[in-house]
């Protein structure tokens, strides 16, 4: 599709909020510096969160992916509640090298209590000579938090990493139109049941005393 197409289709873009929460050091800025610039940058010096927007096609169609990169100060600092309130979803990264990170996630993920979708990312599986957290116990949290799960290299792969973030906001789509779905099926079964009542008895058919 031609930019003049996705600009045209702008009023109709798909936005979907994504933060990125884990441990400090565990390539969080990595990861989405990839996904929006394919390019690698191994350090940051982050102070603070930052926010990046990002347009590109999934499946055909325009999305505007707003992506919050959070950072804690330190192993001990949750994130806030706010940020699971303003996301559509959710990457859970921690890095193959430190378990810290690992019980990081999993501290995280109880803290917030989600209820969007989630994805959970182990980082720096070209490392493997430090591996600390194997696949499985990755795959076993991931059925614990009933979410998807991907091992990837933020400083080797860039088709992989791209396709974490688009699989999540797959995710994020079709957990909005089911939404929107149960949304209706509600308000359609409130009138269904207006119908009922209002074709009983009028007040003015009831027996007088």
């Amino acid at each position: 599709m031609s930019a003049r197409g996705i600009r045209r289709k702008k009023s109709s873009l798909s936005e979907v909020k994504v933060a990125v929460i884990g441990a400090p050091s565990v390539g969080k800025s990595a990861l989405t510096v990839r996904f929006l610039t394919k390019r690698y940058i191994g350090e940051y010096d982050h102070q603070q969160d930052s926010k990046y927007k990002h347009e590109a096609l999934l499946d055909g169609e325009p999305i505007l992916f707003e992506i919050l990169d959070t950072c804690p100060k330190s192993i001990e600092e949750l994130p806030s509640n706010e940020i699971a309130q303003w996301a559509d979803g959710l990457f859970l990264v921690y890095s193959i090298t430190d378990r810290e990170s690992f019980n990081y996630v999993r501290r995280a993920k109880q803290s917030l209590q989600p209820e969007i979708p989630l994805t959970l990312v182990g980082n720096k599986a070209d490392m493997v000579h430090l591996r600390q957290v194997s696949p499985e116990e990755g795959e076993i949290l991931a059925k614990d938090f009933e979410c998807s799960f991907a091992e990837v290299a933020a400083a080797e792969q860039v088709n992989q990493v791209g396709e974490v973030f688009h699989e999540l906001c797959r995710e994020v789509l079709t957990h909005r139109r089911r939404a929107k779905h149960s949304l209706l099926d509600r308000m359609l079964g409130s009138k269904s049941a207006y119908r009922v009542y209002s074709r009983g008895k009028s007040d003015s058919a009831l027996p007088k005393d």
